[in-house]
């Protein structure tokens, strides 16, 4: 269906939750005749920048978030997609910057002023793909409701593929590459890997090479397996936590708490990484909780908390030495 303005750009930042609903807003917006651009990889250019522009006292993913709209400016987009994500769980919200990105966008950063698109996204569960959450966005696309019910409903296609892909085990570039039929590469793990590790972190923290510095590439290459928390059904992530007297605020961050608490008590990996970035107020109190949690059952845990001025080679040796301690404990049990 082409029903919008062929000439509108909007532009989708390679960060943040990209990394979980692309699949559904790239597909949505192409679905009605709007030409979708993606920033770059995150690269030392784009974290400058956002170091930049954003408030000091704000967590690196955010500063991030910003370098990459302002790549996206520079590519000449009509808008930056920034929907106010405030919930897709009963009693569970985002975390407050998330809330009010667009506005931090709009009134702290230069040049952004009327670049801003966005609307509110709010639902019982991770779908969000309900087009009267988009129906705000109808007047400045130039489409009709109907438009949007019929967009919504294939690009939740791709969404559910995506998610698909995810809990059969693949990554979520690998899984963003199987929506688009784009080959992935062969995988580096050995077919019987030593020793498995749960890596615990928002997949914008994980899957952005860049800022993990491709810890998930340095596992395969440790041959290594491991799993995340997009892995895993998301009824299973709150049954975890079913039991727990008060679950956190922050519906991401209770996704990582159960994976957590799924991988300390059923013991199907021999340790535990989460990876942080510098200045997230939920992560503080979450790696807190992961800690306990390994004292309780003895399964090792390391945190790795990231931020602009992480050296690779740091990461690269503190990892190494987690995975020769995983295997000398291995075979020592």
């Amino acid at each position: 269906m082409k029903g919008g303005d062929e000439s509108l750009r909007i532009g989708i930042p390679r960060a943040l939750l990209y990394y979980y609903y692309a699949p559904f807003w790239k597909p949505f917006f192409e679905e009605l005749g709007v030409e979708v651009v993606i920033s770059d990889e995150t690269n030392k250019g784009i974290v400058n920048r956002g170091v930049r522009e954003a408030v000091s006292e704000i967590c690196v993913p955010i500063k991030i978030f910003i370098g990459h709209s302002l790549n996206l400016l520079r590519k000449g987009v009509d808008y930056i997609f920034v929907p106010r994500m405030v919930s897709i769980s009963p009693l569970e919200f985002f975390c407050p910057k998330f809330m009010g990105l667009p506005d931090m966008l709009r009134h702290g950063v230069n040049k952004l002023e009327d670049k801003i698109l966005t609307c509110q996204i709010q639902s019982m569960d991770d779908d969000i793909s309900d087009y009267r959450l988009y129906l705000p966005l109808a007047d400045i696309l130039g489409v009709t409701e109907e438009q949007m019910k019929e967009s919504a409903a294939k690009a939740r296609e791709e969404w559910l593929a995506f998610r698909m892909y995810s809990k059969m085990g693949h990554t979520i570039p690998e899984a963003l590459n199987l929506v688009e039929n784009i080959p992935i590469s062969k995988r580096k793990e050995a077919s019987h890997p030593a020793i498995k590790i749960g890596v615990l972190g928002y997949v914008y923290n994980i899957y952005d090479s860049f800022v993990s510095m491709d810890v998930i590439e340095k596992l395969r290459d440790l041959q290594v397996s491991f799993i995340t928390f997009d892995m895993l059904e998301e009824q299973d992530l709150k049954n975890e936590i079913q039991d727990i007297r008060k679950p956190l605020f922050w519906t991401f961050t209770n996704k990582l708490l159960g994976a957590g608490y799924r991988f300390f008590s059923n013991r199907e990996v021999d340790g535990v990484i989460h990876i942080t970035a510098f200045g997230c107020g939920p992560d503080s109190m979450l790696s807190k909780l992961f800690e306990i949690r390994s004292n309780e059952t003895g399964v090792p845990f390391m945190m790795i908390r990231v931020d602009e001025h992480t050296g690779e080679n740091h990461l690269q040796t503190r990892i190494e030495a987690f995975v020769d301690m995983l295997k000398r404990k291995k075979r020592v049990g």
